[in-house]
């Protein structure tokens, strides 16, 4: 065996055992430093670099870079050799590097390093998927032959493969992260709910909310407040996940503090408008009904700052459809609130507030569920306790949707005067 073939056969076991050493590190920068020092060793070159492929931000960067310690190289995925070659998939070969004008020679000029030639490659996935680029520089004895790209692309084919295992495993994990953190978010919105229904002499009364997703921009709530009268607040945030949940969670805590101050039901929806216009993004609002029922004069007053329809259901089978009384909160910046016409309940009586989840859920061809459903299943059930005309309710929009799933949160609060 010639001693060219002995050479082969040696860099070869060379890549071979760096293979099974990258099968096993699972951490980055051990990972990248694997096989940069692979690289060097494998190709006899001075300096390699191993760059990470950014798909989001489209940028290449390596927190490890041989001869350079541990400072991040970051540049466009677009420019330069190695941004070039992520584009391509092909390989560069460079044998004069200052002569070559797609050469950035300002690491060079930071790191007092002289760059003579440069092959750089690209890595790619088991499912050939561009994971970043290796770059080697200044071979030892030359330029970089032939067989130094090819052993190189062997490398560089084992390495992108763990390469792209790493990048997959921190995917699930931060996936895993955001799952669990979801779900302590959702267990902490849950219990800001009322865990039970008000007890109110002669009234029934429910209150019920099935999120989106794992949180929601939903809120009720049902407040003691002086003398016979009992809070009610329901609101909706803009949209739904984590970002209304944050908006519902303020627009909450800003009621509770409020009404320590007052119980003025249009003084507290200004006030509270008035911090969250300050608070909020141009893009968010949150629809609220904050009202109060009197258990001796069976009337109800309230504020709706743009959360309607309110449906008033009498015991005959009419029904009141009630708008907005004012405008949603955190949208006009010195906006002042008054107090809607008063409902006045008698025996038999519903007073029903329910978030637009319900109305638009639409069926597989685009149409919405609709107000005039909701009114029609309501008054067909009106003799029924407030639980059970919230099961049929919920069972009606499922059965029209036919499969679709649920795009915004469901909330609804009904309140029956007993016969």
């Amino acid at each position: 065996m010639s001693e060219d073939q002995n050479r082969t056969i040696a860099r070869l076991q060379q890549v071979l055992a760096v293979t099974r050493r990258l099968a096993v590190e699972i951490e980055l920068v051990p990972l990248l430093e694997s096989i940069a020092e692979a690289a060097c060793d494998v190709i006899d070159c001075e300096r390699a670099t191993v760059f990470v492929l950014d798909h989001g931000s489209q940028e290449l960067y390596s927190k490890v870079a041989t001869g350079v310690g541990e400072q991040e190289i970051r540049i466009p995925a677009s420019k330069g050799i190695a941004g070039e070659v992520a584009q391509s998939g092909s390989a560069s070969n460079v044998p004069d590097a200052y002569s070559d004008p797609r050469f950035n020679p300002e690491v060079d000029r930071q790191t007092g390093f002289k760059t003579r030639n440069m092959l750089t490659l690209p890595l790619e996935g088991l499912d050939g998927k561009r994971t970043g680029v290796l770059q080697l520089l200044n071979r030892r004895n030359g330029g970089f032959t032939e067989e130094d790209q090819d052993l190189a692309e062997t490398l560089g084919s084992q390495a992108g493969v763990a390469l792209q295992r790493h990048l997959l495993l921190q995917e699930y994990a931060a996936k895993l992260r955001i799952e669990r953190e979801l779900d302590i978010a959702r267990e902490i919105q849950r219990k800001l709910l009322p865990t039970h229904h008000p007890i109110v002499s002669g009234y029934r009364i429910a209150g019920w909310n099935l999120p989106a997703d794992k949180t929601g921009g939903d809120c009720f709530d049902f407040p003691r407040a002086k003398g016979d009268r009992l809070g009610v607040v329901l609101a909706d945030a803009t949209g739904h996940g984590i970002t209304a949940a944050m908006c519902i969670a303020q627009f909450r805590s800003l009621v509770k503090a409020t009404t320590r101050l007052s119980e003025e039901l249009a003084a507290i929806a200004t006030h509270v408008n008035e911090l969250l216009t300050d608070d909020l993004p141009d893009d968010r609002f949150v629809t609220a009904f904050m009202g109060a029922l009197s258990s001796d004069s069976h009337r109800i007053d309230y504020v709706s700052a743009g959360q309607g329809p309110l449906l008033h259901l009498h015991n005959n089978g009419d029904v009141d459809i009630l708008p907005p009384s004012g405008a949603p909160l955190g949208v006009l910046n010195g906006y002042t609130y008054s107090l809607a016409d008063s409902v006045v309940l008698k025996e038999g009586d519903i007073f029903c507030l329910m978030t637009d989840g319900f109305f638009e859920w639409a069926d597989p061809d685009g149409e919405e569920f609709g107000v005039s459903r909701v009114v029609d299943l309501v008054v067909e059930n009106r003799h029924e306790d407030p639980d059970t005309i919230i099961e049929s309710l919920y069972g009606a929009v499922r059965e029209f949707s036919r499969g679709t799933s649920q795009a915004d949160d469901l909330t609804i609060i009904l309140i029956q005067r007993a016969p």
